[in-house]
């Protein structure tokens, strides 16, 4: 007996260099500063309130949308920000975490045959998620090294086909963040198309040198067509509690929550009233800015005597070096190098292009304890 074979949904996807990463630095006892999640504590008073829910009874499913108190949340914050106002009831919906989000909201506006633009390099899920739809994926670089946005190319990429745009501010890998006049322009390209907008945003409240993030949200001409991403999971630091939110007009909402629902219905009831509580106040969110640019400033100053060419962190907790000063060897070979050898982990940019394109850079998260930073950038130094 042998077990019949299937033909792929996903023939060209394995496993995730994130996973692979991981794996080589556990293996061989590096600091790992690739896949990136905190290896610090999140608030006490986050998991009290999170226990408290679940002692006070909130254990079963959920509304599909959202516990209400968390949509409010959402609606009340962004407007407080950005100043739109989503409808509690038909315009805000709690996900599993972003990347459900994301998935969720192409199948809901992708069909068969379908262009779907991406700025590469891109997040992992983003090209798996439109094969799964059916789309096509149409690639647009941001600028090599800069990592802006060439608005001009992606005007010209525009076809009758075109039905989706995905942008990520600030941006995963390469931890640049979209202007304002970057989302102007791009209003005023989209403004006579019926293309619709991704608008990946789950680093929102990390974004530096008194900079202000610039959702998709503040402009009306982005916020009628998007899906507006955000994660609690980022904001609150608790990955692995994967929650997160889509804000969209009610249109998109009512095709978006066709899927949710039968996708994964509804989300984590206890996590729901626990974040609801613990984001009534704004300070839960409103000293990150600060908190990692601190990380991002110690690991800095640690690495300017090094032999890498550190490029902009502007937002996000990433941190891309060039490594030309320091080895000939391509981006992926040199990270599985440095975490044997070194005894740190990174991420190869190259890994998010669909085409390996090696530009010679690599990816650190700075999402760490001081004490992790520091022995990292011992390690680094020797290079």
């Amino acid at each position: 007996m042998t077990t019949p074979a299937i033909p792929s949904r996903l023939p060209e996807v394995g496993t995730t260099i994130f996973t692979v990463m991981s794996a080589l630095a556990a293996e061989h006892g590096a600091v790992n500063l690739g896949q990136g999640f905190p290896d610090f504590s999140c608030d006490a008073a986050l998991t009290g309130a999170v226990t408290q829910a679940m002692q006070s009874g909130h254990n079963q499913y959920p509304p599909m949308a959202g516990v209400r108190a968390l949509r409010e949340v959402v609606s009340q914050k962004t407007e407080a920000l950005y100043g739109r106002h989503y409808d509690v009831d038909a315009e805000v919906t709690i996900t599993a975490g972003a990347t459900q989000a994301i998935l969720t909201a192409i199948l809901a506006c992708v069909h068969p045959g379908d262009e779907v633009i991406v700025l590469d390099p891109c997040y992992d899920s983003y090209l798996p998620s439109i094969a799964l739809a059916g789309g096509v994926a149409v690639h647009v670089p941001l600028t090599p090294t800069s990592f802006r946005p060439d608005i001009a190319r992606i005007a010209a990429a525009i076809t009758p086909r075109t039905r989706l745009l995905i942008v990520n501010t600030p941006h995963n890998p390469s931890a640049s963040v979209w202007t304002a006049e970057d989302m102007r322009a791009l209003q005023e390209v989209l403004a006579p198309t019926n293309v619709l907008l991704l608008s990946d945003e789950v680093y929102e409240h990390m974004v530096y040198d008194g900079a202000q993030h610039q959702s998709s949200a503040r402009f009306p001409g982005l916020a009628e067509r998007a899906f507006v991403v955000s994660s609690f999971g980022k904001t609150l630091h608790v990955t692995g509690w994967k929650v997160g939110s889509v804000c969209a007009p009610a249109a998109l909402t009512a095709e978006f929550r066709k899927v949710h629902q039968f996708n994964v219905f509804s989300v984590n009831t206890p996590m729901q009233h626990g974040i609801a509580a613990y984001m009534a106040d704004p300070a839960s969110y409103q000293g990150l800015s600060a908190f990692y640019q601190a990380k991002r400033d110690l690991f800095r100053e640690g690495l300017a005597g090094s032999r890498l060419k550190l490029l902009p962190s502007s937002g996000s907790f990433f941190q891309c070096v060039d490594i030309s000063g320091v080895s000939d060897l391509p981006d992926a070979e040199f990270c599985q190098w440095l975490t044997r050898e070194i005894g740190v982990a990174a991420i190869p940019l190259s890994a998010f292009y669909a085409d390996g394109f090696d530009q010679r850079v690599v990816r650190f998260c700075y999402a760490k304890r001081d004490e992790t930073l520091r022995e990292a950038l011992v390690r680094l130094c020797k290079l």
